[in-house]
């Protein structure tokens, strides 16, 4: 007997084989195709001659497969399912050829996270357009995600179970000095802290009501000396002697040599995450740039907080 060969077999074969196992009949199996019976009959007749084998028993019943055709069929799903896969994959190349990614976060992430991740996906992804929104509350990125105006958003967590999140990194407050405090412990307390005039970002932003709520925390209220929007002049000021200032270390850097840090008199951190709206429809171009995300900053999976 002649040894079959598989690059005469067709793919046409292979699906009206899975269909007469499924459907149980030539005729459904033809409906199931869109083609007519004798076409699939003469693909399953043609493909037992190929292989030399009785793949089905034909009877009033139905059709019903041997013990070969069971085996054979099994291997015609799995040849049929790696095709659906190629094209998938076709598909998604395609759809990263071109498109979007609008992310929304506040200063320091657009500042000293996003370039990097940026860079290395319009190098892998030259033909997909990034843009950033800065604002200076996190409120207002989950509002334009919720709204729909970006697809991804850097926030702090734990956020609300509106949003699916990735936790990104923990970024401490810290205590910005100026050149001449010599504090006698690296840890300040709440005495020698309040000594300094207070410099701090306005009502409002993001950081400022992180840091008034962690005062109110520990029974301490104080009046700030003075209210500035961007980061680096209130870094200046600092320099300057002009005061001190309770910030972030990731908005504070590159934080001069001659400001001295000091710890806070309780610890106190920000959770930086990554996230987009539960149930989204997103294209493929947002999706690999969640995955550049993770390449180059790695993180972990964060439970919504607690209603």
């Amino acid at each position: 007997m002649a040894e079959s060969n598989p690059n005469r077999l067709k793919l046409s074969q292979l699906r009206a084989l899975v269909a007469i196992a499924k459907t149980g009949t030539f005729s459904d199996a033809a409906l199931q195709l869109e083609l007519s019976q004798s076409a699939v009959s003469h693909a399953i007749a043609t493909l037992e001659t190929e292989l030399g084998v009785i793949l089905l028993n034909r009877g009033r019943q139905g059709a019903v497969l041997t013990p070969v055709g069971e085996a054979i069929t099994m291997e015609a799903q799995h040849v049929l399912e790696r095709l659906s896969k190629i094209c998938q994959q076709a598909q998604l190349a395609k759809g990263l050829q071109s498109g979007q990614v609008r992310l929304g976060g506040f200063r320091s992430v657009a500042t000293h996270i996003l370039p990097a991740v940026i860079e290395r996906f319009r190098q892998q992804y030259p033909g997909i357009s990034v843009t950033i929104d800065e604002f200076s509350h996190y409120h207002h990125v989950e509002d334009y995600l919720r709204q729909g105006r970006i697809d991804i958003g850097f926030t702090y967590l734990p956020t609300s179970a509106d949003f699916e999140a990735w936790e990104l990194l923990r970024d401490e407050y810290v205590v910005l000095l100026p050149p001449a405090a010599k504090p006698r412990d690296a840890q300040l307390t709440w005495e020698q802290l309040f000594s300094y005039s207070l410099i701090q970002t306005p009502p409002g932003d993001g950081c400022r009501y992180n840091i008034e709520q962690y005062l109110k925390r520990h029974n301490q209220s104080v009046e700030f000396a003075y209210d500035l929007r961007e980061d680096s002049t209130i870094v200046s000021m600092v320099r300057r002697g002009l005061g001190a200032t309770i910030m972030a270390k990731l908005a504070a850097e590159p934080i001069p040599d001659d400001i001295t840090v000091a710890q806070l008199p309780e610890p106190f951190e920000r959770v930086i995450g990554v996230v987009t709206l539960v149930d989204a429809l997103q294209p493929p171009s947002v999706f690999a740039f969640l995955d550049m995300i993770k390449a180059v900053w790695g993180g972990k999976p964060s439970a919504p907080k607690a209603a």
